[in-house]
């Protein structure tokens, strides 16, 4: 009996020391981000395009340093690419600012009017004026905000690329085939991989069916269904209402368009979400449903949308090494939805 108790003095007390650790690494990490998201950053890059050195290194017999050069001018045209994107998509958003804000009384004139007189008749009378004007003064704040951030993410692209060189010059060739950090890398270069080419292919289908529909910003829309791809069920579902406001401007009191131009998109974000992904993925980053909306939640508070975007490579690299460990291997479990077994009664 005095054993037992003891156990479970020992399991609370180190359920407490982890609870505080999380706690401190968490402030840590929101006090460090403008250094430790480009670190990690450039870390999952390196596990990409670090095979090409290995490469070069192995098959050819290049120098190292040309063979991470090579390597460089891959990771640089990839930022450059995005950079690019990132620069077209927010100068959409900004031409079509005003676009958003007409759209506004479009909306106030098609469906707040009836319901503020439905709820007129029923007693409980609603300022659509004041709250009109309160969401049309806050399309400029966003528009600023959106153009900021961007701003910063191609800032810190030079950081980035300093930790890729640094990175690539410390690593050894031929990588490890067996051992912890080999799991890790294995499976996050297969999830980068998979989830970019999948988010090229949703991109490009978001921005043909747009333009079909003859929709303004559709390559935008397109390129912000790619990006906003590689954050796990909340991305596509961000995606497909984007467009929603220009296709109310754009088409008016056609309702039939306006809802196409969100079911086309949701059922292609759908299919390559539900079907394809799983498929080709197969058993993927192993963590459960909760596990990554959780995920999701944390380094978002933590990080942003950047956060989100990191969340479950992070998570399922601490799944893998929490696996390694006797104590925390349930806690590892537990991240991919298997519950510890019931022990049986004496």
């Amino acid at each position: 009996m005095k054993a037992s108790l003891r156990d479970e003095l020992i399991w609370l007390t180190t359920g407490c020391l982890m609870v505080l650790a999380v706690v401190a690494i968490a402030v840590a990490f929101v006090y460090t981000r403008a250094v430790m998201i480009p670190f990690v950053l450039a870390v999952f890059i390196v596990t990409v395009v670090s095979p090409i050195v290995d490469f070069h290194v192995v098959r050819f017999r290049f120098p190292r340093w040309i063979a991470i050069g090579v390597a460089l001018l891959l990771v640089l045209a990839i930022l450059a690419v995005m950079g690019l994107m990132s620069i077209i998509a927010v100068e959409g958003i900004v031409s079509y600012a005003g676009e958003y804000s007409s759209t506004l009384g479009k909306l106030n004139q098609h469906l707040f009017t009836p319901l503020t007189n439905r709820l007129a008749e029923w007693g409980i009378h609603v300022d659509e004026t004041k709250i009109m004007g309160e969401l049309q003064g806050m399309l400029p704040g966003m528009v600023t905000r959106t153009v900021g951030k961007a701003t910063g993410l191609l800032s810190t692209g030079f950081l980035i690329v300093i930790f890729v060189v640094f990175l690539l010059a410390g690593r050894k060739s031929p990588a490890r085939t067996a051992g912890i950090y080999a799991e890790i890398e294995s499976q996050t270069r297969r999830y980068i991989a998979t989830k970019f080419v999948i988010s090229a292919v949703t991109g490009t289908l978001v921005w043909l069916l747009l333009w079909a529909f003859n929709m303004p910003m559709a390559p935008v829309f397109g390129m912000l269904a790619f990006a906003l791809n590689f954050i796990p069920s909340i991305g596509s579902v961000v995606a497909t209402l984007l467009p929603l406001p220009v296709a109310f401007a754009t088409y008016g009191g056609n309702i039939w368009i306006v809802l196409s131009v969100v079911i086309y998109p949701g059922a292609v974000h759908m299919m390559i979400g539900n079907v394809v992904e799983p498929k080709i993925m197969g058993q993927g980053m192993r963590l459960h449903p909760v596990t990554i909306l959780l995920s999701l939640a944390f380094w978002g508070l933590l990080w942003g949308p950047l956060g989100m975007v990191l969340a479950v490579p992070i998570t399922a690299t601490i799944r893998i090494v929490l696996m390694r460990f006797t104590a925390t291997k349930p806690v590892g479990e537990l991240l991919a939805g298997k519950l510890p077994a019931a022990e049986p009664p004496l």
